[in-house]
């Protein structure tokens, strides 16, 4: 596999994020690519939310609640020696993941997963399926 510049993991802080952190920390130990960036998406609260709530205070809670969810992360990376570069975004998940796969070159795109199918993947909705369907790179999921 080419070395490639850089890969984006989704985190949300649960322990598939983990695992999937862990994993893309050996994908840069085997030298498959030079940088790691860790991604959370916050949903948008647009709508009535901002018709009461000042969009500072919205961009506020947005950081705050992003660097919760990526703390995990950034505390796996960091006892394992290796700089990543945090990322909050907003919106869905697919569109945002994009559009950082596109700002930072990313070649590979990392997500944990529950896995869940058949019935109950489509009554939960899928960040994974999201992503799939959005970016244009490759995609490892870790279950």
């Amino acid at each position: 596999m080419a070395k490639m510049k850089a890969i984006l993991v989704a985190v949300d802080g649960s322990e598939y994020s983990d695992r999937a952190v862990r994993h893309a920390l050996d994908l840069l130990a085997a030298g498959i690519a030079t940088e790691l960036h860790f991604l959370n998406v916050q949903p948008n609260l647009g709508g009535a939310v901002a018709t009461f709530i000042a969009k500072e205070q919205i961009d506020a809670y947005h950081r705050e609640e992003g660097t919760k969810a990526v703390a995990s992360a950034v505390e796996i990376a960091k006892k394992a020696s290796v700089p990543a570069e945090v990322h909050i975004g907003v919106g869905r998940h697919g569109e945002v993941a994009n559009n950082f796969v596109q700002k930072l070159g990313a070649g590979l795109v990392v997500i944990g997963t529950r896995g869940h199918t058949g019935f109950a993947g489509v009554l939960l909705g899928s960040v994974a399926q999201d992503v799939i369907a959005h970016v244009n790179v490759p995609i490892t999921l870790v279950k």
